[in-house]
């Protein structure tokens, strides 16, 4: 009885370094490239909107005035 031999070697992880390390590299490129993209969202959704209108006592000022 003969066996039939199928190569597999190119279909396996572990037997092909070359695609799995090329596989690797560019899920850690687009990882950089999301959380890269995600930190500038948070700053822009985050950012600093200018001086607000405070309401300041009079009697809190450098020169308090009071009543």
């Amino acid at each position: 009885m003969e066996k039939e031999f199928i190569d597999e070697s190119g279909k396996d992880v572990a037997h092909s370094w070359v695609s799995t390390s090329r596989f690797i590299w560019l899920c850690q490129i687009f990882l950089v490239l999301a959380f890269l993209v995600g930190g500038c969202f948070c700053l822009y959704a985050h950012r600093y909107k200018g001086k607000p209108e405070v309401a300041v006592p009079d009697n809190t000022l450098y020169n308090p005035q009071y009543k």
